[in-house]
C-alpha cells in the first residue's frame, strides 16, 4: 500500500497503512464482481430515468433590446460588451 500511495502521490500515515490496505482490497474485490456481469446486450445510456429535453419553438427574432441587455453592463462600446483583453 505504501507503494500505491506513493505513486498516487498520497500522503499516508504509516498506521493507516494496513486499513487502507483493506479498503482498498475490498474496492478491487467488488470491481472484480462489477466486471462478471454479462452487459452484452445492455444499451448504454446516461441516466437511470429516462428524460427528454424540453424544446421551444425555433424562431428568428430580432435578437431583443439592446439596451435593456446592456443596461448593467460594466462596461460597454456602442451595443457591445467591452472585456478586458486576455491574450496579448
Amino acid at each position: 500500500m505504501a507503494k500505491i500511495a506513493k505513486l498516487a502521490r498520497l500522503h499516508m500515515e504509516p498506521d493507516r497503512l494496513e486499513a487502507m490496505t483493506t479498503e482498498l482490497n475490498r474496492i478491487l474485490s467488488f470491481v472484480e464482481e462489477l466486471q462478471a456481469v454479462n452487459t452484452e446486450n445492455t444499451p448504454p445510456m446516461t441516466s437511470v430515468m429516462p428524460m427528454k429535453l424540453r424544446q421551444r419553438e425555433d424562431k428568428v427574432t430580432a435578437g431583443g433590446d439592446a439596451e435593456a441587455v446592456l443596461k448593467n453592463a460594466p462596461q460597454r462600446q456602442g451595443d457591445f460588451y467591452t472585456v478586458p483583453k486576455v491574450i496579448e
